[in-house]
């Protein structure tokens, strides 16, 4: 598996806290979507960790192709 699952073609939104790390799934495997569960193990991918800058609505990208991961860019729209 070189190119990532697609779990959705949207954002998922999500609210973050500052200063708290988040880990991104990055294979799209994860059951815990938008974030990682292990699913990835024995793959080439491995989670992206983010760390929220503040208190805010986050919008994790879906569709694991964006081009600002682990936010959303809009990428979904072209798949």
């Amino acid at each position: 598996m070189s190119e990532p699952h697609i779990p959705q073609k949207a954002p998922y939104v999500v609210e973050v806290v500052a200063g708290k790390k988040y880990f991104w799934c990055r294979c799209g495997q994860s059951r815990q979507q938008p974030f990682c569960d292990g699913s990835h193990k024995g793959s080439p991918f491995t989670p992206l960790e983010w760390q929220a800058p503040k208190n805010q609505q986050a919008f994790f990208c879906g569709c694991k192709h964006s081009n600002t991961a682990p936010l959303c860019d809009g990428t979904h729209k072209s798949l």
